[in-house]
């Protein structure tokens, strides 16, 4: 009777207590839960501790393995030969391949920025801005100032007044005569030639990029080789690549 009634009677809910106001500055008062991840925890790497002292204490101490030639610790750190070092005259060799092969990549590049600032200049420049670059120029000269005050540009490029201020497809007044074309352009026609104007400027511009970065490791590697030189040198300066500059001492030959 007893015992069941004091399973009916509903009794009060305990909980662990928060942190003081006074320790707040401590942190986090612990409770059950975390102690007992903090103390598996504790254990287990208590008893991997103690296997690997049981491996080390019956182990045979004339036990041999090659690796205990190419490894070696350092400041409690394990150190170990992964490659072996490779001779001089082999790494002065890859560095002149590298400077090879960053030679025809530069050349590449330069054949293909060449053919694109040609390409650019058969964009329409009347309708379209240059976006931040130099307008190219169409200039004439003339033998006096009378000819200058009187000089006809349509007369001079034999063509019609709407196609005067073209940089390209400005054809002669007899071919107009001979074939009707079109002068007009529509806005979609222009806001396209905008388009492909500005994609072709932006890998330009990425082009060039490339090329700085190139000849800058071009220029590195000849650093290097010729650092392997002999003779007292000294540094005299930084060039426009921000490379330094070295000055040898004439040495006389006997």
């Amino acid at each position: 009777m007893s015992t069941s009634l004091r399973n009916v009677v509903q009794r009060r809910n305990h909980k662990e207590r928060g942190q003081l106001a006074g320790r707040e500055k401590l942190g986090l008062l612990e409770k059950k839960k975390d102690y007992l991840l903090r103390a598996r925890d504790y254990h287990s790497k208590q008893k991997r501790l103690k296997a690997l002292r049981e491996k080390a204490l019956f182990r045979n101490p004339d036990e041999f393995y090659f690796k205990m030639i190419n490894t070696s610790t350092k400041n409690g750190v394990h150190i170990q030969k992964r490659n072996e070092e490779l001779p001089h005259e082999m790494v002065q060799l890859l560095k002149s391949q590298d400077k090879n092969y960053i030679k025809m990549q530069r050349d590449i590049s330069k054949k293909k920025m060449e053919k694109l600032q040609d390409s650019l200049h058969f964009l329409d420049e009347g309708e379209i801005e240059k976006p931040k670059t130099r307008r190219n120029k169409h200039i004439v000269f003339v033998d006096t100032e009378d000819q200058a005050k009187s000089f006809d540009v349509v007369k001079h490029l034999d063509t019609a007044p709407e196609l005067v201020h073209r940089k390209f497809n400005r054809p002669r007044i007899d071919t107009l005569k001979q074939t009707s074309l079109d002068t007009t352009m529509t806005k979609e026609e222009i806001k396209e030639m905008k388009r492909a104007r500005e994609m072709k400027y932006k890998e330009l511009q990425s082009r060039k990029e490339r090329e700085k970065g190139l000849k800058r490791a071009e220029r590195e590697l000849e650093i290097q080789k010729a650092m392997n030189a002999k003779g007292e040198r000294k540094k005299i300066g930084v060039d426009k690549l921000g490379l330094p500059v070295y000055k040898w001492k004439a040495d006389r030959k006997r």
